[in-house]
């Protein structure tokens, strides 16, 4: 059967075809907007990698990554809400293409001023050139993040609720694949080219996929989905969305304590990584390490997450836990190299169980502010870990790891090198995730998330 919906014109090449289309042909279109999504995001990655592998070997500052990144995180923090609410008052292509065109005006400026302002003042700390050249390449990144919370909603609008979990577990590997292809790219772009023509191809790039995406159609999005979204901030409305669902703000909250965890690694990680290898090295051994992102994603696509995502999301977490107090144990390039890449496999599986679980319980209308809000929310909490570990490590734990006291000290725990402070913040960082994962089953949230999850699928079918 085939109709016109109300409200569509001949002049609306969005809304062209005719409805209901079948899931295959939902499902291309999806894989399309994601093919499409991974561009940018491979884009945007691909120039904030090569900024901060930029900015430390140029200054060997980890206060300087540290912040950056921490800057990075804040920004997304703040803007996310903003982001959510924009996502449920308009349709979502539309979202999607403004996130493009404003990233490569930002990444643009930025040409422009890496041209006009002189290495040295650029590479100052102290001077204001170094804060705004960042600045614009970050608020480029931010915004392109915008794309990643419509691509949320866009599963729920194109995909089988049996089948998310599994297209969560593509996103996943769309994730893997940009830290391949960005971590590796950065490293050679950098040592190779410099920033100045790591620029030029991150313009080229963002700019192929703006125009890509002008190409797509998504007419199951006649118009804007019913929603309760006021003003560009609806913060009230993102907070009432997540309490209505019982358990659901105690998921977040779990998640943004692993995001604590997370900014450890944040800071330390490049660093830890440039003192062992060359950057050009260090590319490509982090490009090797990400491949468990296609793993895990793959391993979600094929399987899914299980009949209790939350369960899997924790089983995950104490394991990460564990892979990040041992990787570093000793200096050693292959078990530095493992730890990451078995780290990574099981990211993909954390984020698809969270999208899971939302995109099951929570209604569409709302659905951007609730992944807005929890973008927020756990966004905020790795820029505080970046903010406090970066100085601390900088100025106390690595120089007492290099001393003779703190050396003798480490060494029959942590072995001998010259990155040992680092280790021992990721020795205590991993050992915290251990024990909130495993604490976190014998709360009664856990029980209660794991209920909803459970229920959602009879109340969808009552309802119908």
């Amino acid at each position: 059967m085939t109709q016109q919906e109300p409200g569509r014109t001949a002049a609306d090449p969005d809304t062209a075809g005719t409805l209901p289309r079948t899931p295959a042909e939902r499902s291309r279109t999806f894989t399309s907007i994601l093919v499409n999504t991974a561009l940018a995001n491979i884009t945007t990655s691909y120039l904030w990698f090569a900024l901060t592998f930029w900015l430390y070997l140029e200054t060997r500052n980890v206060i300087a990554t540290g912040v950056v990144g921490g800057a990075y995180m804040l920004l997304i923090a703040l803007s996310s809400v903003s982001f959510g609410t924009f996502v449920d008052r308009c349709r979502k292509l539309a979202v999607m293409r403004f996130a493009a065109g404003f990233s490569l005006v930002m990444f643009a400026l930025s040409g422009v001023m890496f041209l006009l302002t002189p290495a040295a003042s650029l590479l100052d700390l102290g001077r204001p050139w170094f804060w705004s050249f960042t600045l614009v390449i970050l608020v480029g990144a931010v915004v392109e993040n915008m794309r990643n919370i419509a691509l949320s909603t866009t599963v729920t609008i194109l995909i089988e609720p049996d089948r998310r979990a599994n297209a969560n577990g593509l996103v996943g590997m769309v994730q893997g694949l940009m830290f391949i292809v960005t971590s590796l790219l950065s490293g050679l772009s950098v040592g190779l080219l410099g920033m100045g023509w790591t620029i030029v191809v991150a313009l080229v790039l963002t700019a192929a996929a703006f125009a890509h995406l002008l190409t797509l159609r998504m007419p199951e999005e006649v118009r804007v989905a019913a929603t309760d979204a006021h003003g560009g901030f609806d913060l009230r409305g993102s907070f009432t969305a997540v309490l209505a669902i019982s358990g659901l703000f105690a998921l977040i909250l779990f998640s943004t304590f692993n995001n604590f965890i997370g900014g450890v690694y944040m800071a330390l990680m490049d660093p830890y990584g440039l003192e062992m290898f060359s950057v050009e090295m260090w590319g490509a051994v982090f490009a090797v390490g990400s491949t468990g992102f296609i793993i895990g994603g793959a391993l979600i696509g094929k399987f899914g997450l299980g009949a209790n995502p939350l369960r899997t999301l924790l089983l995950a977490v104490a394991a990460m836990g564990v892979l990040g107090a041992v990787f570093t144990l000793r200096e050693w390039a292959w078990l530095y190299i493992l730890g990451i890449w078995l780290y990574l496999v099981l990211v993909p599986f954390v984020e698809a169980a969270e999208q899971t679980v939302i995109q099951r319980v929570v209604p569409l209308p709302k659905q951007g502010r609730v992944f807005g809000f929890a973008m927020a929310f756990e966004s905020a909490a790795a820029p505080v870990t970046a903010f406090l570990i970066a100085p601390i490590a900088q100025f106390w734990i690595i120089p007492y790891a290099r001393s003779a006291e703190g050396s003798a000290v480490l060494a029959p725990l942590l072995g001998e090198g010259t990155s040992r402070g680092i280790a021992l913040v990721f020795l205590v960082a991993g050992i915290i995730m251990i024990a909130a994962a495993l604490l976190a089953f014998l709360t009664p949230v856990y029980r209660r998330v794991s209920a909803s999850y459970a229920e959602a699928p009879a109340e969808a079918k009552a309802a119908g």
